[in-house]
């Protein structure tokens, strides 16, 4: 019996990817308490943060700058999606009013048709309001809207819905990986208006993604640049990451994400697949760093100096705990258990001084624009937060 406990001991950390810690019980206990404490005062920033109509935090720079955007940036929905979250993980009533304070600010944005972004605005927003209140018919019709809206943008030629209309001289048709999180709007829109024209095109958008973004290693492409007239291919190049042919880490999890969002209303095998198969590739990627945190592209030569992306981080975490639920493959749930527990430290953790109202450190948001890199950004802290709801709805 004591060569099976040692043997299971072994095995567990080989499945974790760290080694035993040479801290006795007490002492990580201390650590623990240290770590919560701190996470605990991040949370509280996000609640002191002053309300306003057109400064939504975004990310913050080295010297703790604040980058504040209107609603019409693509980032705008995840702060009012941190508040939902941090009432639902807390139990506070003041998480839930601000949350409602900024939500109010997004509903605009039901009706900006200008990018795809309107699923992850509206829907990180008013669909994490329906999380906590889901009766609440004045959200219900806000995300109806908003997937109209998000809806206009889909071509039948393509089977598929455009990204972006900038850079029209080199692009067509845009559709980058990132489009597979905004489904999530679409699915949901057909169940609360029971029209099955919503999840169509969701599941051709996915369909079309399956079929030509991903490369013969199950990594995927950015963007895939088509014909708008005959659906053809154009071209598969990068936007945000090394170089067209390599791996941008946030567009992995992206397809990771979404893939398995999309196997939850369709049960369609073949997403559960590809999102398995791309978890593999990341996972065991040979440039994927001990402690669970990737650079933010796989290719980047300057690797191990490379920035990190917790953003890519959190958001495959999130994606791990539902697709382990679905396969029971344990090394998934060890990487998202992994990147939690890497995560509440000192080496990631915004210390309890600093005011700005962010949790993490070390992401990268457009490392080719030099734009917000090595820096606290929004979207990081939201996946993080959903992964703890999910730990808790999953039982995990």
């Amino acid at each position: 019996m004591f060569k099976i406990k040692i043997v299971a001991y072994i095995i567990a950390f080989i499945l974790l990817g760290c080694q035993p810690k040479k801290k006795n019980k007490e002492e990580r206990v201390e650590v623990e308490k240290e770590e919560n404490v701190v996470l605990n005062s991040r949370y509280q920033k996000l609640l002191d943060y002053p309300v306003d109509s057109l400064s939504f935090p975004r990310s913050a720079d080295s010297l703790g700058q604040i980058k504040k955007v209107p609603s019409g940036d693509w980032t705008s929905g995840f702060f009012a999606g941190n508040l939902w979250q941090l009432y639902q993980l807390t139990e506070e009533q003041e998480y839930r009013d601000k949350a409602q304070q900024w939500t109010v600010f997004i509903e605009k944005e039901k009706l900006n048709g200008k990018s795809h972004d309107v699923g992850f605005k509206v829907f990180c927003s008013f669909g994490n309001g329906l999380e906590v209140n889901p009766e609440n018919k004045h959200y219900q019709k806000v995300v109806v809207k908003a997937a109209n809206t998000l809806a206009s943008r889909y071509s039948d030629k393509v089977k598929s819905i455009r990204s972006w209309d900038f850079n029209k001289k080199q692009w067509q048709f845009p559709v980058i990986i990132d489009n597979m999180m905004n489904l999530e709007l679409l699915f949901e829109a057909a169940k609360i208006a029971k029209d099955s024209t919503f999840y169509e095109i969701a599941v051709n958008h996915a369909n079309t993604t399956l079929k030509n973004h991903f490369r013969e290693n199950n990594s995927t492409f950015h963007v895939v640049d088509y014909d708008s007239l005959s659906g053809n291919i154009h071209e598969k190049v990068t936007h945000q990451g090394f170089n067209d042919s390599s791996s941008w880490a946030r567009g992995q999890a992206w397809a990771i994400y979404g893939f398995t969002m999309a196997y939850r209303y369709t049960q369609n095998e073949r997403y559960l697949n590809q999102a398995k198969a791309t978890v593999k590739f990341f996972i065991n990627h040979k440039n994927l760093p001990e402690d669970g945190i990737p650079y933010w592209d796989f290719n980047d030569p300057d690797i191990p100096q490379a920035p990190r992306d917790v953003s890519a981080a959190t958001v495959v975490a999130s994606g791990l705990l539902e697709l382990y639920t679905y396969t029971q493959e344990e090394p998934f749930l060890a990487y998202a258990e992994k990147v939690l527990h890497t995560l509440n430290s000192k080496e990631y953790l915004l210390k309890t001084e600093n005011e700005i109202p962010f949790i993490f450190k070390h992401s990268t948001g457009n490392y080719p624009k030099n734009d917000e890199i090595d820096v606290p950004i929004v979207y990081a802290d939201y996946y993080y937060l959903e992964a703890l709801l999910r730990k808790k709805k999953f039982n995990l």
